[in-house]
């Protein structure tokens, strides 16, 4: 199947890119349409409603492709549209990290990352003197890392959790317990609002909104 998109895709006027990304570009003004495909699934969107029309009509002629109408899910990601915008959330997505945790009957924490918590790397222990004992070293740290990997996927919709995500990946490797009880620290803040997400509002703005909580 791979020439096959190849060659149409050449046909239709589309470039590809890594990823799997391609993209077509209209000669006329600015309007413009992009095509993302990921292994069977497409999702084609722009800035013009004729141009996605057209895009689509070209690949339903030159492919076998299944119309599925407006945009509801993508890779992981739900789409909701209202007056207000479009919403974007992982919910599904967070509740299946959650489940598969084991951290189904834990109590949701109200922050990611617990005050005043000083993560440190194994080097460092081993020039100072540490004062937990119980802060075990690993054994294996793939567990670990599948955890901080799929944290790091919920970022796509969760920018609050983009800091802590940041500090845990940084003891990928010689990790200790209190590494791993940060990173499932992450999950029971997640339980609070497992479907919360940015909003794409409708109405057009310039304006730079920025929040924070610091004294």
């Amino acid at each position: 199947m791979e020439p096959k998109v190849k060659r149409g895709s050449s046909r239709l006027g589309l470039c590809s890119k890594p990823f799997r990304l391609f993209f077509i570009h209209t000669t006329t003004g600015l309007n413009l349409s992009h095509v993302l495909v990921y292994v069977d699934e497409l999702l084609v969107t722009g800035n013009d409603a004729t141009l996605i029309q057209t895009t689509r009509a070209n690949l339903q002629m030159k492919f076998k492709v299944k119309d599925l109408g407006e945009l509801g899910f993508f890779l992981g990601i739900e789409f909701a549209r209202s007056k207000a915008g479009i919403s974007m959330n992982q919910r599904k997505y967070a509740i299946d990290l959650i489940a598969d945790s084991g951290l189904g009957g834990d109590k949701p924490v109200s922050n990611p990352l617990e005050c005043n918590q000083r993560l440190t790397r194994v080097e460092i222990d081993e020039v100072v003197v540490c004062t937990n004992a119980d802060d075990s070293i690993l054994g294996d740290p793939e567990p670990y890392q599948r955890l901080v990997g799929r944290l790091l996927y919920l970022t796509m919709t969760r920018p609050d959790l983009a800091y802590v995500v940041q500090v845990l990946s940084q003891f990928m490797h010689n990790l200790k317990r209190s590494h791993m009880d940060a990173a499932l620290r992450v999950i029971k803040y997640v339980k609070n609002a497992p479907g919360l997400g940015p909003l794409m509002s409708s109405e057009g703005s310039n304006n730079l909104v920025a929040y924070c909580d610091s004294d």
